[in-house]
């Protein structure tokens, strides 16, 4: 796997993980879409941890700022 996540953009995916992770403690959100949301917020931890995502491949995405 090639990396292909920057800084900002692992940085903003933490940011929204934690916004989702806040809003389900505070019970704002709940059922079915804080278990989305909740599954969207793995999935972007995860995809910041590994600086890879799977969907920028196919549209030829590259947001890192050191392109060696």
């Amino acid at each position: 796997m090639k990396q292909n996540m920057g800084k900002t953009d692992r940085a903003l995916r933490f940011i929204v993980a934690i916004v989702i992770g806040i809003l389900y403690m505070n019970h704002t959100i709940s059922g079915m879409l804080a278990g989305i949301l909740g599954l969207l917020a793995v999935v972007f931890v995860l995809t910041g941890f590994v600086k890879f995502c799977p969907l920028y491949l196919p549209f030829n995405i590259d947001t890192r700022e050191d392109k060696k």
